[in-house]
């Protein structure tokens, strides 16, 4: 099993495929999600084990997620906007260690790599990783599920 722990907020794309990532290679994972599991799909499915916020919605599952975290990576696509964004400013506003990786312009491997570095370099026992939700960017489940596979795969034979 992998010594880091990957927490998202259960949201389509980048979220979603970060547990799936994790699960994958029998990772430790879970983090937390609005009241009621809510996604723009509808409901969070099951297999991801994220935990209900009470009362809360999506900001307020993200400030708990980077706050409850050691580091963030910030997977995108070339712009921060939206809840991305706020996940950004929310890791600047409270002290806590960001990465942003930008799929644009990096290889999953190349990617995977400076997740790794990122890791390392601060010690992180919880990883949150957060992104834009799959409408705003239809490619994030597969890119973020292939570069947390090849980096949880690297950390765990450090």
């Amino acid at each position: 099993m992998n010594p880091i722990k990957v927490v998202s907020g259960g949201q389509t794309g980048v979220d979603q495929g970060a547990l799936a990532g994790a699960l994958a290679t029998g990772t430790e994972c879970g983090g937390w999600c609005p009241e009621g599991r809510l996604s723009e799909e509808g409901t969070i499915p099951a297999m991801y084990p994220v935990a209900e916020l009470p009362g809360a919605g999506y900001r307020a599952r993200t400030l708990q997620n980077v706050l409850d975290s050691d580091g963030t990576a910030i997977i995108h696509d070339g712009e921060l906007e939206g809840g991305t964004r706020l996940t950004w400013v929310y890791c600047e506003r409270h002290g806590r260690p960001s990465v942003l990786i930008d799929a644009s312009s990096l290889t999953r491997d190349r990617a995977a790599g400076a997740l790794v570095e990122f890791v390392t370099a601060n010690g992180l026992a919880v990883l949150n990783v957060a992104g834009p939700r799959a409408s705003k960017w239809p490619g994030a489940f597969a890119y973020t599920e292939g570069l947390l596979i090849a980096a949880l795969e690297r950390l765990a034979e450090l």
